[in-house]
């Protein structure tokens, strides 16, 4: 391999690893803080609330043949489901705008008026819809002062009409003892590992990396799909691995087709593909909470495991090319 296709290869990847990073405006992400419903009231039957992403969505499940307002932080119509399943939010509320950042961060338009009459936009048909509700959560990215692991950091009520009753939905959030590391250092462990096996014998990069790539990609999907579409979770989640998984088979299975030097660009490009998804998920390895049904250990364990074993692939690849070009 030259260096033209060095460059072209390190080029391919890092313009993979930059578009996803426009695809998702606040997805949930991972946190040490916990929120939960602590009591609706008065209790009605036909509505489930629960809090998704630890401390990050409100996600309203609503019957069918009920309806349910939604009133925002200025007691305006925020959101509204309706008998036959139809949620529509109010694109003139003000806390459309400021929900779309979870820190409230977004700007409201000139246009988003309290006082105005409701301008209704369908975003969901089947009765159920997440959102950023800023009543339910920490809303500061430093930590409480005086408080730590253990203590209650915030309360507020979301406040519901459903089939015309008022109904109070108060939501409590709470902080997170820190995780056990010992699934970081693991995995660290098992990624020196593969790294060490691939040095020894290069052979082996290639099937390193659809190994590795399967499991970021089990721990990536399943993340993907732990939350509703509506929360934006980000697709590079999965396409990395995936991309990667594709890349380092299309080497394992194109002897005959590609030359050894086509090969090694391959696996390259997979390796570094999944060292980019492993620095993404770096900040997974540390807070209490994470956004996925998975066991919290098992995706930090794949975390650790995918950043050093693709290293030592992406280490292995370059140190056969340079002494094949010697």
């Amino acid at each position: 391999m030259n260096r033209r296709r060095l460059l072209a290869a390190a080029l391919t990847a890092l313009w993979v690893l930059a578009v996803p990073g426009v695809a998702a405006a606040d997805p949930p992400g991972p946190t040490n803080y916990l929120s939960e419903v602590v009591a609706i009231e008065p209790g009605v039957p036909g509505i489930d609330v629960e809090i998704i992403g630890g401390d990050s969505f409100v996600l309203l499940t609503v019957d069918p043949g009920i309806t349910v307002d939604v009133v925002g932080y200025s007691g305006e119509p925020y959101l509204r489901f309706l008998a036959d399943g139809t949620v529509e939010e109010n694109r003139l509320a003000p806390s459309k705008y400021l929900n779309e950042d979870r820190y409230a961060a977004g700007e409201i338009p000139d246009e988003a008026d309290a006082d105005a009459d409701p301008e209704w936009v369908v975003v969901a048909t089947d009765g159920s819809y997440a959102w950023h509700d800023h009543r339910t959560h920490w809303m500061n990215e430093i930590p409480p002062p005086g408080r730590g692991p253990g203590d209650q950091v915030a309360e507020g009520v979301v406040p519901l009409f459903v089939d015309g009753v008022e109904v109070d939905v108060t939501v409590a959030s709470f902080w997170q003892d820190p995780p056990s590391s010992l699934p970081v250092a693991v995995g660290l462990v098992a990624g020196l590992f593969v790294g060490a096996l691939v040095w020894r014998a290069r052979r082996l990069s290639a099937v390193a990396a659809v190994m590795l790539g399967v499991a970021a990609a089990l721990v990536g999907g399943v993340a993907y799909l732990s939350v509703p579409a509506e929360t934006s979770p980000p697709w590079s989640l999965w396409v990395f691995p995936v991309t990667a998984i594709a890349l380092a088979g299309l080497a394992i299975g194109g002897r005959s087709q590609f030359t050894a030097s086509t090969r090694r660009t391959l696996v390259l490009i997979a390796a570094l593909e999944l060292f980019a998804w492993g620095i993404a998920h770096w900040s997974w390895l540390w807070p209490a909470v994470l956004p996925t049904s998975l066991p919290f250990w098992l995706d930090r364990f794949v975390g650790a495991l995918t950043i050093l074993g693709a290293l030592g692939v992406t280490g292995a690849v370059l140190a056969g090319t340079a002494r094949r070009t010697r």
